[in-house]
């Protein structure tokens, strides 16, 4: 990548961090509850101005005023995932402290925060377990946003900052969960199949209800981190087992364009031969359901399996999103869910160096019209996405982008 370009992007991320520094400003336009969070509000610029403190030391300040406000504001929420909730600014906290001296007085707030997610996994993983065998397992219990995914992998994190103690229950409960449910089908459908019915109420889906692809809400989560976890030395019975079945599963639906359904209805999964499921409307190309987050989480799982077969299928499917037109994606705005950032993101973590030079510059486009401030939908992960690529972020053992199963 050329000098320029790198330092396009760092001076658009310094720029986007500059108006984000005051929480009343990110407080403003939100609710109370929204104010807080990870996805929306101050917990996500907290992460952001922790994050570029190396590059511009005043920023330390800046991240302390967003998760004082952020604990002001979270009281009384309801416990959540990693993205809203108090463990938002867990989460926020476990990760942002990492770029931050050793001696920031930040760090004392990670036992607390480590055990709160803690508690949080095994309520989730008891819930499960506890669920009648033939109930289905709702998107809440495993996916990246508000389940075990998201949950575990940053309890991964907490452990490789030394809380042990703290991380290992949550942790546990995590990988022994999630391994249950890939390796405990319906019937002839899979653990993470859902009934209609217990899909969210704005998400579409055929009466025979649909097992979901991505990374966000689908398999692809549990299998980027159960195979993160694999390549970290934790490891339960079943679960390379498990790592095997999901990855196995992802490849037999791939479609023939080197794409993903964003989820195969219960009438597939039955009777359709595999890999030939009609084409559903849906995202293909983003973080949240498409094919960067699903290449993504098939190349870790490659590298916890050594199976490099894995690592080629997910090569030759962004690259074949690089000779789609740019115009011909289901990509909106900038952001990282739904837009260029997140496909960015997943195509520096892949190496794929042509889908980067196909979206680079749509995420350097001018940023001034667009509202949003928020980490998954807004300017600051957005930001985040160009400070790394402008070489502005100090590697940590736990970058950033582990919060939305990248790393």
């Amino acid at each position: 990548m050329s000098t320029t370009i790198r330092a396009r992007a760092a001076d658009a991320a310094m720029r986007i961090a500059q108006t984000l520094r005051d929480p009343q400003d990110i407080i403003a336009p939100l609710t109370r509850r929204a104010a807080s969070t990870l996805c929306y509000g101050l917990a996500g610029t907290a992460l952001l101005h922790a994050s570029l403190a190396a590059a511009e030391p005043r920023f330390a300040s800046i991240a302390a005023a967003h998760w004082a406000a952020a604990a002001r504001l979270v009281d009384n929420s309801p416990p959540d995932g990693i993205h809203t909730g108090p463990g938002a600014l867990a989460a926020s906290l476990i990760i942002g402290t990492g770029y931050l001296p050793a001696n920031d007085p930040h760090n004392t707030l990670l036992p607390r925060a480590t055990t709160w997610l803690s508690a949080r996994a095994v309520a989730l993983a008891r819930h499960h377990h506890r669920a009648p065998r033939e109930q289905a397992t709702p998107w809440a219990v495993y996916d990246a946003i508000k389940g075990l995914a998201g949950i575990g992998r940053v309890l991964l994190a907490a452990h490789h900052r030394g809380h042990h103690t703290e991380a290992e229950p949550g942790l546990h409960a995590a990988l022994s969960t999630l391994t249950h449910m890939i390796l405990t089908p319906h019937g002839i459908r899979p653990g993470w199949w859902l009934p209609a019915a217990l899909h969210p109420p704005t998400v579409t889906i055929p009466p025979t209800g649909a097992a979901t692809t991505g990374l966000a809400h689908g398999v692809a989560g549990p299998l980027a981190f159960l195979a993160t976890a694999h390549q970290a030395g934790h490891t339960l019975p079943g679960q390379r087992d498990a790592i095997h079945t999901a990855a196995d599963w992802l490849l037999t639906w791939q479609t023939p364009e080197s794409t993903w359904p964003p989820h195969i209805s219960g009438d597939a999964l039955d009777n359709a031969p595999r890999g030939t499921t009609a084409r559903l409307r849906g995202r293909t190309t983003a973080w949240c359901y498409g094919t960067p987050g699903i290449a993504t989480a098939l190349a870790s799982a490659g590298r916890a399996l050594d199976l490099p077969s894995l690592s080629h299928t997910a090569a030759a499917a962004m690259t074949a999103l690089a000779a789609r037109p740019l115009d011909n994606w289901d990509i909106e705005g900038t952001a990282l869910c739904h837009g260029s950032a997140g496909v960015l993101q997943s195509a520096v973590r892949l190496t794929c160096q042509p889908v980067i030079d196909h979206v680079t510059p749509t995420t350097l486009a001018p940023l001034a019209n667009s509202r949003p401030r928020g980490f998954l939908t807004g300017h600051t992960g957005t930001a985040l996405v160009l400070a790394d690529l402008g070489g502005l972020l100090p590697r940590t053992a736990d970058h950033w982008d582990c919060l939305i199963l990248l790393s």
